[in-house]
């Protein structure tokens, strides 16, 4: 019987007792915008929030969950990896809310003569979490109109000029709306009207950051605020903004066509004229 010979140098210590050898699994820094998947439940999403002990995966439908930061816990192209917090970049620019570079020390500037009006106050309150450095900082002031009924004799007793230029936030800006015929009736040059196509602003809110998968639809003479709280069990209107307008901690929380409009105002009102 023939005998087979083995290499078996490194597989025992000198004493012969077993040398195990541990793979070291690679550590990724959990920047955002990383996709990977948990493999215990299947969920799979790209990484939007870390800390030192856990990671907030969104999925491409807009669902987020949190996962504990352990060795060997995800796979990152199909191969087990461990999530590590990524290093802060030694000379990074802090980011405000908006996104924009945070000034730290800078004092606000004295309010400009021009302004931003929103709709209400829970538009104003919007504004002020995400742009509220970047308006300090240029010295912009946004002021509730608590509605539009009489949008035209207000513009006019604002009294609009090149150095004292009027931008103003309108919700549900669609062709054929109330809302569209009142901005073209009181755009101009000093004047300039955007908005977002939402019913209100609390919608310009994405669904996963107040943890639902969608916002209700509600019937048409029924109050959005009111008939939303209603399908959600959220209680009165006040209870839902402050579980709404309490969620949001960056523009990332919010869609697009809001981001933009806001953007356009704040270059609009800023403009040297």
């Amino acid at each position: 019987m023939a005998l087979h010979a083995h290499d078996y140098r490194g597989a025992f210590t000198a004493d012969g007792t077993r040398n195990r050898v541990r793979t070291r699994l690679p550590e990724l820094p959990a920047e955002a915008g990383l996709v990977v998947e948990d493999p215990v439940s299947g969920f799979c999403g790209a990484v939007v929030l870390v800390d030192v002990r856990e990671v907030t995966l969104e999925d491409r439908n807009g669902r987020r969950r949190v996962f504990p930061l352990r060795a060997g816990g995800f796979l990152v192209e199909g191969g087990p990896a461990t999530l590590v917090p990524p290093r802060a970049a030694p000379t990074g620019a802090a980011r405000s809310a908006s996104g924009s570079v945070k000034l730290h020390g800078a004092a606000a500037r004295t309010a400009r003569a021009s302004r931003i009006w929103v709709e209400g106050i829970h538009d104003a309150a919007l504004l002020e979490t995400v742009w509220g450095h970047d308006l300090r900082v240029e010295g912009i002031v946004v002021e509730p109109m608590h509605g539009m009924d009489d949008l035209v004799s207000a513009v006019r007793e604002f009294g609009s000029a090149p150095q004292r230029r009027l931008g103003i936030l309108v919700d549900h800006l669609v062709e054929g709306s109330k809302e569209m015929r009142a901005a073209r009736a009181v755009s101009g040059a000093d004047v300039l009207v955007t908005g977002h196509p939402y019913v209100d602003v609390w919608q310009a809110v994405k669904p996963s950051v107040v943890g639902i998968r969608e916002w209700p639809a509600v019937p048409r003479g029924t109050d959005w605020k009111t008939g939303v709280c209603a399908a959600l069990r959220w209680g009165e209107p006040a209870d839902g903004a402050r579980r709404v307008l309490g969620a949001v901690r960056s523009f990332r929380d919010l869609e697009a066509p809001l981001i933009g409009a806001v953007e356009q105002l704040i270059d609009f009102v800023t403009a040297e004229g």
